[in-house]
């Protein structure tokens, strides 16, 4: 894609129309009230709440700070008001609003954005492609190429990207944009859809204050000026960034300590008793205060909670909430144009959007199939090296059976190395997901397509190398069909590694699963044991459905069908020929007569490519079925 850069006059032109689509004029307020999560508690067995009857409001332009000590619910709260699963098991009971009114979850989702604690994002990518991609699978149709790079470019100039517009993200392997501009993109591929209501987990995590303060007033900026609404939670703010929220809500043990304007926090506490040492971070001084898990005396410590619980419950602040979130419900505005105020991406075009952007990670990423294709490589000359050039008798029958097995069962096996791509694709996915962009159909789709041209450029390079060195069957269709098996069996294994790792989405146990499943797939294939000699159990539950073995069927029979091999002649004369075969009168072994002692035929190869096919694409389904059930 282009990366041309614009005039002056271009930017400011997009960025004034990017101005024009980021203006909130619907969303005037969102509020919630009654807020209560229940959970059983392991130990008692008992329903615990982790939130209890919270209430709130937040107005247009205005920037709300959620903030309590671990476990005191924050992300609990932040989840269930952006309509996100809040815990698993959970009872919630709760009421939302936006001005006054509900909302469906659909028109909600129209309306909000969600930006995750951490930047899932295209490492390889530029922070241009970036939002350019963002648009292609969030914005309709109907706007044109056009509309779509003018508010690319306002977003770049409105988050102060434009000089880093085209640098990439950052990989492990090469430096990008630094950590306050990452998160920076992250906000702004948010804003592409033009939310009402932004919702940040954590969005100065790991950043130092200078960039939390950077980030945050970014925000703020937007905020003011195109009146949309933000709720973030957010850990140990600095005193000035602290003070760029218009509102504070403070939680303990599920309970609300305080929620109201920040300039009125150190009079509020002040008022019950506590009163804030001169010159120091509000921010840090109130979570001190709640903070019940350093504190030698739990007696004391649970008085003051309560103290805190109670007053605030009471307090008039308390009541103006309630007072402001009941006058919205009594005289709201109408909703009933809010959930057309945005329409998705054509469906139909997103699959394509995803193999273009997955198609840009996979050639610039090394890591992808960059270090694969080497590893294979370097497997496939070590197999030449070993296997070198064998010459077609008797003696090297095993030889060549042994070479076969091992180039199918490692192939195979060496594609866990795919497993941390696709599990920063998955991330990635999630995030796009949660936020209503697209469903696990197109994302299957997009992978699946994405890795066909590279497993076959792998399979081709890795058999340009062996095969010929090892001096397999000299003909070239014999060739192109091993050619073929090794591409059926990297389809099946990223298949398989694609399943395990939807299933679990862990780094370590993922591997620890797919080496565990390709070392069952080894020992019932065939080779260790033969078909027939196989336990009942591992035969019938295993053997039929273990894709190495029809790898390992077909590229037996692509060697051994059409091929003979010279017998070890005796100094009488006469020849000892291993397998006895119709040509051992010729002091040959025929090809066919090795099959037979593993129970194959010739005439199967069509009944295998077509195991292996259904193979895959079960694989592929039950990896779309884990992604669908697990929405959140």
């Amino acid at each position: 894609m282009s990366t041309s850069n614009p005039s002056i006059e271009d930017v400011e032109k997009g960025a004034a129309m990017d101005y024009a689509h980021l203006t909130n004029t619907t969303v005037h307020s969102f509020s919630w009230e009654n807020v209560t999560v229940t959970v059983k508690d392991r130990k008692t067995k008992q329903p615990l709440e982790i939130l209890s009857g919270v209430n709130g409001i937040v107005e247009a332009g205005e920037m709300l700070a959620l903030m309590g000590p671990s476990g005191s619910g924050k992300t609990t709260l932040l989840n269930v008001l952006a309509h996100r699963a809040a815990t698993a098991g959970a009872t919630i009971q709760q009421t939302l609003a936006i001005n006054g009114a509900p909302t469906s979850l659909a028109s909600f989702r129209k309306l909000s954005s969600y930006v995750e604690q951490e930047d899932a994002l295209v490492g390889s990518l530029t922070v241009r492609e970036t939002l350019h991609f963002a648009a292609q699978l969030a914005l309709p149709s109907s706007l044109s190429k056009a509309e779509r790079k003018a508010r690319i470019e306002g977003l770049l100039s409105s988050f102060g990207l434009y000089d880093q517009a085209d640098t990439i993200i950052g990989t492990p392997i090469r430096k990008g944009v630094s950590g306050g501009q990452k998160r920076r993109v992250s906000v702004a591929a948010q804003l592409m859809t033009s939310p009402r209501i932004l919702f940040l987990d954590e969005p100065t995590s790991g950043l130092d204050s200078a960039a939390s303060w950077e980030v945050i007033s970014f925000v703020k900026e937007l905020a003011k000026k195109h009146k949309f609404l933000v709720v973030a939670s957010i850990h140990q703010p600095s005193t000035t960034t602290f003070e760029l929220f218009d509102k504070f809500l403070l939680l303990s043990k599920g309970k609300v300590a305080y929620n109201g304007p920040v300039p009125g926090i150190k009079d509020y506490f002040a008022g019950l008793g506590y009163n804030m040492p001169l010159y120091m971070n509000p921010a840090e001084y109130v979570i001190q205060l709640v903070n019940t898990d350093f504190t030698r005396s739990s007696t004391k410590s649970s008085q003051q909670l309560e103290h805190l619980h109670t007053s605030w419950s009471g307090s008039p602040n308390a009541a103006l909430i309630a007072h402001q979130i009941q006058a919205k419900s009594i005289s709201h505005d109408s909703t009933a144009t809010l959930s057309t105020t945005h329409t998705t991406a054509n469906p139909l075009t997103l699959p394509l959007t995803l193999v273009h952007r997955s198609f840009i990670k996979s050639y610039r990423d090394i890591v992808a199939y960059g270090i694969r294709i080497g590893m294979y490589l370097g497997l496939a000359i070590m197999m030449g090296t070993v296997w070198l050039r064998l010459s077609p008798t008797q003696s090297n029958i095993q030889s060549f059976t042994n070479a076969i097995f091992f180039g199918g069962a490692f192939m195979s096996f060496m594609a866990v190395a795919y497993i941390p791509s696709y599990l920063e694709d998955l991330a990635l996915f999630r995030k796009e997901r949660a936020n209503g962009l697209y469903g696990p159909t197109a994302f299957m789709v997009a992978n699946f397509v994405v890795g066909v041209p590279y497993l076959f450029l792998i399979a081709v390079l890795f058999s340009v190398v062996a095969y010929w060195l090892g001096n397999f069957a000299p003909t070239a269709s014999s060739f192109w069909t091993w050619v073929m098996w090794l591409f059926l069996d990297l389809l099946a294994a990223e298949s398989l590694v694609v399943l395990l790792s939807s299933l679990i989405p862990i780094f370590v146990v993922a591997l620890a699963a797919t080496a565990f499943a390709n070392g069952l797939w080894m020992c019932v294939g065939g080779f260790m044991v033969q078909p027939e000699a196989l336990n009942v159990f591992w035969r019938y539950v295993f053997h039929y459905i273990d894709y190495q073995a029809y790898v390992f069927r077909g590229m037996m029979v692509n060697e051994f069908g059409s091929r003979n091999y010279s017998c070890e002649k005796l100094e009488d004369g006469g020849c000892f020929c291993m397998y006895p075969s119709r040509l051992q009168d010729q002091c040959l072994v025929e090809g066919r007569a090795v099959l037979e002692s593993y129970g194959y035929g010739t005439g199967d190869v069509g009944r295998y490519v077509g195991y292996m096919v259904v193979i895959v694409f079960v694989y592929r389904v039950l990896g779309w079925v884990v992604l669908w059930v697990r929405k959140h």
